[in-house]
């Protein structure tokens, strides 16, 4: 039996897809669907019930998933156990948030580049519902986003939250906290509509009893800081995104009266069949994400 075709076999029961799958494998969907067909013809049973649109197993397939994954594991042990130690090229698809890439996501690859002198890497910076259902989706093997990725076979790992501060330009200098007061008559600005800052930094004027104050949505981080710059108005941003942010551009950070919420982190990602060297990547990066985070 062809452990390719298994492999295919254990991702379309996971994304429940056949175009899914064939985006996770690099395969075309008709490729995706002949390696399922060779399954079923040699098993001599359907594995995918084809009758309606919704996806569905058959019970003969919901039996062999269970096999596959077995053979799958045991392929892996046989590679750890007699696998040569030349390394083989890797590819890893990973997605974060802004604030990340501008943390520690680049210390991140380039960690993993000195381990893994072959990888190659497809990055990805989006807000956290998109990563999130790219991930869901298999076209992304690890995501760092502000909330798990729901989905039957996505682990999800809680990372350090990250604490919010708030910037001006470098010439405001401010030795006691900003008054609730001052903040009411200044130009707020933090990350996109919908976003977790956003909804965060609503949630907390809302707490300290202001409900009408108009705030600015930026959909990048680079964008942000210039309008900080130039004195357009204050912004929230994470504490350690800051610090770097701090170093390269005319921006300070401020104390406040007002109290933010901190920036949840996780990491989600699949765990790869047949693949243990991208299975050890993403476990080396959760390492190096959970020292820095």
């Amino acid at each position: 039996m062809n452990l390719r075709f298994v492999e295919a076999f254990v991702w379309v029961a996971r994304l429940q897809s056949i175009s899914r799958t064939a985006e996770k494998l690099f395969l075309t969907q008709s490729a995706v669907s002949s390696r399922i067909s060779a399954l079923e013809e040699e098993l001599g049973a359907p594995l995918i019930d084809r009758r309606d649109r919704v996806f569905r197993l058959t019970n003969a397939g919901n039996r062999f998933l269970n096999y596959a994954e077995r053979f799958l594991a045991l392929q892996l042990d046989l590679k750890r156990e007699l696998g040569t130690p030349e390394q083989m090229p890797l590819s890893l698809r990973v997605g974060g948030i802004e604030t990340v890439l501008h943390t520690w996501l680049i210390p991140l690859m380039e960690s993993l580049k000195g381990e893994y002198p072959k990888i190659e890497f497809e990055l990805n910076v989006e807000m956290t519902h998109v990563l999130n259902e790219q991930v869901r989706r298999g076209s992304l093997d690890l995501v760092f986003s502000a909330s798990p990725a729901i989905g039957q076979g996505i682990a999800n790992e809680a990372l350090a939250p990250m604490e919010m501060t708030l910037v001006g330009p470098a010439s405001l200098d401010e030795t006691h906290p900003l008054s609730i007061s001052a903040l009411l008559n200044t130009e707020l600005l933090t990350f996109q509509r919908g976003s977790q800052p956003h909804v965060a930094l609503l949630e907390s004027l809302g707490n300290a009893g202001i409900s009408e104050k108009r705030v600015h949505t930026i959909s990048s981080i680079s964008a942000l800081v210039k309008l900080v710059e130039s004195g357009f108005g204050l912004a929230t941003l994470p504490r350690a995104a800051a610090l770097e942010l701090c170093k390269r551009h005319n921006i300070t950070l401020l104390a406040s009266e007002l109290q933010f919420q901190p920036l949840p982190l996780y990491a989600n990602y699949w765990s790869n069949p047949g693949s243990p060297e991208l299975d050890e990547a993403i476990a080396r990066a959760l390492v190096f994400a959970k020292a820095r985070a």
